[in-house]
């Protein structure tokens, strides 16, 4: 059964600010992105790094998961980045445009056997998504649907349609390997109307959760991915009308007239798994 952990709302953070890292610490995130990249002013990178150490060592975060994205071990600042995070005993560290398994060695050299999770947003990592994905330290995708439509060159849509073909390979590589895969972002972060229907395809695809650029987008994408009162209600009805036929020696039950198998239990049992999860952080 997948890691039922959930990461429904993923934040970005940027890692310069010590006020939005001490209002991260009251968000209801199932998981914090420091980001020391894009969100950070390149005379504020150095700085950056040991604001957040700073923050990071204080604590206070809870069950959130803390991911570290760094810069590009290409720029003047990753290695150092790198290296920093090693320490900061964070759950994963975080890699720009990742666009084959030798990034992510380069970047294991430096941060040993912290998890890595890769920033998915070139051409060429969509094309290597399965061997990314297969690497014995990464955890987790996500999405970088900006990067990845500037490199393609596409026109926005509210369908995503020109980016179906890349976000579909990574997400059968995660699935196929085990990792977790997260959304892109959505900009318009007022837009709650868009948000909702970008984060209802996301979901519907099977992304674990979306990335977030404001606290404004929490409570939609926490909704949007959790199981809702209906699909739980029904996980436990054809858990137990499975379980009712299977004692009799059949194995095929019915429930609101549609067949229920084994398969379909399987699915049952976790989405009362990510509720119970969902419900341990909240109590958390």
């Amino acid at each position: 059964m997948p890691d039922a952990r959930p990461l429904r709302s993923v934040l970005y953070i940027p890692g310069s600010r010590p006020r939005a890292l001490e209002k991260a610490r009251g968000l209801p995130v199932d998981a914090i992105i420091f980001d020391l990249e894009d969100a950070v002013a390149a005379d504020e990178k150095v700085a950056a790094r040991a604001t957040l150490a700073a923050a990071l060592a204080e604590g206070g975060y809870g069950a959130r998961m803390k991911i570290v994205r760094i810069n590009g071990l290409d720029t003047p600042w990753g290695a150092e980045d790198a290296q920093a995070v090693r320490d900061m005993g964070v759950d994963a560290v975080l890699l720009p445009k990742v666009s084959a398994p030798a990034d992510l060695d380069a970047l294991a050299a430096l941060t040993g056997d912290v998890p890595l999770w890769a920033m998915m947003e070139t051409p060429l990592g969509m094309l290597n998504a399965p061997q990314i994905a297969a690497h014995r330290l990464l955890q987790g995708m996500v999405m970088g649907t900006n990067d990845l439509a500037k490199e393609l060159q596409t026109r926005f849509r509210p369908d995503r349609e020109p980016l179906m073909v890349g976000l579909g390979l990574c997400l059968l590589a995660a699935k196929a390997h085990g990792c977790a895969i997260i959304d892109g972002v959505y900009n318009a972060f007022k837009d709650t109307a868009g948000l909702e229907i970008e984060c209802t395809q996301g979901r519907d695809m099977g992304f674990d959760g979306k990335t977030l650029i404001h606290p404004a987008q929490i409570d939609t994408a926490n909704t949007a991915f959790s199981p809702s009162e209906d699909e739980i209600d029904l996980a436990r009805r054809q858990i137990a009308a499975f379980e009712e036929v299977e004692a009799s020696g059949q194995g095929v039950a019915v429930v609101d007239g549609r067949i229920v198998e084994n398969l379909h239990t399987v699915t049952a049992r976790e989405t009362l798994a990510k509720a119970g999860a969902i419900a341990s952080m909240m109590e958390g």
